[in-house]
């Protein structure tokens, strides 16, 4: 007897397999038991021990190689082969199904076979078979229970939620593309569920079909048929394990298929023979992760469907450092490295409440808002993962991971509830590097009903600008000025020394406009020409009000509805800062009335000194020369361009005070000396002369009529020294 060798494709029932040639398994062959017959697996419910004859068998033989002989063939009415299989081990696979009770000698057996091997091993086979009636073995066991095998969900969505992330034991009994699997889920002992199984997290090549309303051949897809084969020789009729995710929108179940090995969907992505999708990246959770990986080395050798990949170049540079200068939507912020350069960015993966969303527009406000609190003024890390293209209506737009304290800033927006997630196109090369978990978050939002995802509405803040007219900016004023530190919102920076202010806590939208300075004016468009170092002032005034909190005293208003006041940031006076910095002068008047003239001058006189801004030409004589007093160059200059500094000579001298200017602050001195003594015996006469004409009981309130001449004929005084 012959004996040919082929590998075990799949078993069809106790008595009969599909074989396949071990180096073409596209040939292959379908060889039954001789002698014996088994129960049969039928779609309306299978015979009693038929599920069993088969698994016995089909443990025993998929995926392994076996020698066979073909020992006689039926012609008619469908041809079919009768023979031996000898298994691995040297054992019959005809003793062993016999002796267990799993076939059952055919009636017409002896008729099939008259040769000596044949008649020979029919009488083996009877005696195992009366052993097994005797033991009542399998077919022979009287009480036998029965499977009932459930081919057709009434409800697959009820099931999911039954089984839902259950590992449940399964045969897969159909391979009908690489992604799509039937599977017998032995969900009890007693009772099976075969239904259609989507592999979670991948998409596979379609396989070559025949259209049901046409007849008509449809071809596969480019590694269609790889993908196909690829997976059915690692899994048909294998046992696995499934896990139930969800149902799809067609009502199939969606699910995760473990081989011992591992997954196949991510053996199929490593080989190249699918692609990941997203539409179960959050039922994968972090699974997902290791199927991107699989893809992502596939792609990298450009196996299977991509090997005629070209690796794009990243757009980044790795990740940089820099600080949010402004937070213009809730995905888009604009950063300022470290040489001052500003450029704009869009949070990778995720999207601002939609504007044209009734539902979502609504917490457009109170996103940007969430950002700006947490943002605004800080130091950021941040990667570039990539560019979009410009289209009609968009500039080019670069998608970047920014990370705040190593807290991904777009996944806080999306567990907020206060940005959704972007579903990319598979071929996108800007996602963000975490596009799972923003994923999950978004899952966890929406079950949680936060943010956009309430059906309540939030309540809307309008505010109302009390700067449109002079008449609303008068009623607001006694409301404001009686408040000190009033917390507010720098909204935007109309110059160096003039803000668009958000007061919460009063719903007012305010122009503010610093007080006590003089800041130079900006060009407000690039045909306008603005004053020396104005533009410096308005950028120096973005950099550190831009969207900041702030805190303000209002101390009154202009002519044009314009509250005048202080603005603080940190607690110190942004009109200082501006002034130490060279980019504002003080403004006399308002500082005197505003109470800090003496800060605001002595920020003023340190910036002289320093030379900056408009100060950088600053010429120290001509203001001692405009306050009548002698300029001593030699005293400024010292310590100035390396040279040592001038020792001072000390030269004290007694001294009274005879004036005193109570509006600058200035004194009169004169030096005590002979002249001193005359003078004050003059002015006791004349105080005694007029008390006996006028009978004042206060003499020293007649002295302002004692003629000043006379004082300057008699008293010899120095010249005005000092403030």
């Amino acid at each position: 007897m012959a004996l040919m060798e082929a590998k075990v494709k799949s078993v069809l029932s106790g008595d009969t397999l599909v074989l396949h040639n071990i180096k073409n398994p596209s040939q292959e062959r379908t060889l039954s038991l001789a002698f014996v017959s088994a129960p049969r697996i039928r779609r309306e419910g299978d015979e009693p021990g038929a599920f069993e004859s088969r698994d016995f068998v089909r443990k025993l033989c998929v995926g392994k190689v076996v020698r066979f002989s073909v020992l006689y063939n039926v012609p008619t009415p469908s041809p079919r082969d009768y023979g031996v299989i000898i298994l691995q081990s040297g054992q019959h696979l005809l003793d062993l199904v016999v002796r267990e009770g799993l076939v059952k000698l055919r009636d017409d057996a002896g008729k099939k076979e008259d040769t000596p091997q044949g008649t020979e091993l029919l009488e083996r086979l009877q005696a195992l078979e009366s052993h097994a009636k005797v033991d009542e073995k399998g077919i022979w066991n009287s009480n036998q229970q029965r499977i009932d095998n459930v081919h057709d969900l009434s409800d697959p969505r009820a099931f999911a939620e039954a089984y839902k992330g259950q590992p449940i034991d399964a045969i897969v009994e159909r391979v009908l593309s690489a992604d799509r699997l039937i599977c017998r889920m032995l969900v009890q002992p007693t009772k099976h569920t075969q239904t259609i199984v989507l592999l979670a997290g991948v998409r596979a090549p379609a396989t070559k079909r025949i259209n049901p309303s046409d007849q008509s051949e449809q071809p596969a897809e480019p590694f269609g048929t790889e993908a196909h084969r690829f997976v059915e020789e690692r899994l048909l009729q294998r046992g696995v394990q499934v896990r139930i995710l969800g149902v799809s929108p067609n009502n199939l179940l969606v699910g995760e298929v473990r081989h011992p090995m591992g997954s196949i969907a991510e053996f199929l992505l490593k080989a190249g023979l699918a692609r990941c999708t997203d539409h179960h990246s959050t039922w994968l959770g972090s699974e997902m992760a290791k199927l991107r990986q699989a893809e992502r080395h596939a792609r990298d050798n450009k196996l299977g469907l991509f090997e005629g990949h070209v690796s794009q170049r990243s757009a980044g540079t790795g990740q940089i450092e820099a600080t949010v200068s402004r937070v213009f939507s809730a995905d888009t912020l604009y950063l300022r490295n470290k040489a001052g350069a500003e450029k704009r960015v869009n949070l990778s993966s995720v999207r601002q409440p939609k504007p044209s969303d009734p539902k979502q527009s609504p917490f457009g406000a109170e996103a940007k808002e969430f950002l700006r609190k947490r943002l605004i003024g800080k130091h950021v890390k941040v990667t570039i993962d990539g560019k979009r293209p410009a289209t009609e209506g968009f500039d080019e737009r670069e998608m970047a991971t920014v990370t705040l304290n190593d807290e991904n800033v777009g996944l806080q927006l999306v567990e907020q509830g206060y940005a959704s997630v972007i579903r990319h196109r598979m071929d996108d090369t800007d996602r963000s590097p975490i596009y799972d978990e923003l994923l999950a978050a978004e899952e966890a939002a929406q079950s949680a009903g936060k943010g956009m995802w309430n059906p309540k509405p939030p309540k809307k803040t309008e505010y109302v600008d009390y700067s449109a007219s002079v008449d609303q900016a008068k009623r607001q004023l006694t409301l404001l000025s009686r408040q000190r530190k009033v917390p507010a919102v720098v909204d935007f920076v109309k110059s160096g020394s003039r803000f668009t202010v958000l007061v919460p806590r009063e719903n007012a939208k305010l122009t503010f406009v610093l007080s006590g300075i003089s800041a130079p004016r900006s060009a407000r468009n690039p045909s306008e020409k603005g004053e020396p170092f104005g533009q410096e002032a308005h950028e120096f005034a973005n950099r550190r009000c831009q969207q900041r909190d702030v805190e303000i005293d209002v101390e009154g208003t202009d002519k044009v509805g314009g509250f005048i006041g202080q603005l603080y940031i940190n607690r110190e006076s942004f009109a200082k800062l501006l002034v130490e910095e060279g980019l504002a002068s003080v403004h006399a008047y308002s500082a005197e009335k505003s109470g800090n003239a003496n800060e605001l001058f002595a920020a003023e006189q340190r910036a002289k000194e320093a030379r900056r801004g408009m100060w950088h030409d600053w010429d120290p004589s001509k203001d001692v020369a405009e306050e009548g007093e002698v300029y001593d160059a030699s005293a400024s200059a010292a310590g100035q361009n390396g040279d040592a500094p001038v020792e001072r000579r000390k030269d004290y001298r007694d001294v009274v005070v005879t004036n005193i200017d109570s509006t600058n602050a200035r004194i009169k001195i004169q030096e005590i000396g002979t002249g001193t003594a005359a003078c004050k015996s003059m002015i006791s006469c004349f105080t005694a002369n007029l008390t006996n004409l006028f009978g004042s009981d206060r003499p020293h309130e007649l002295v302002p009529l004692l003629p000043h001449f006379l004082i300057c004929q008699q008293a010899p005084r120095t010249s005005p020294q000092g403030r």
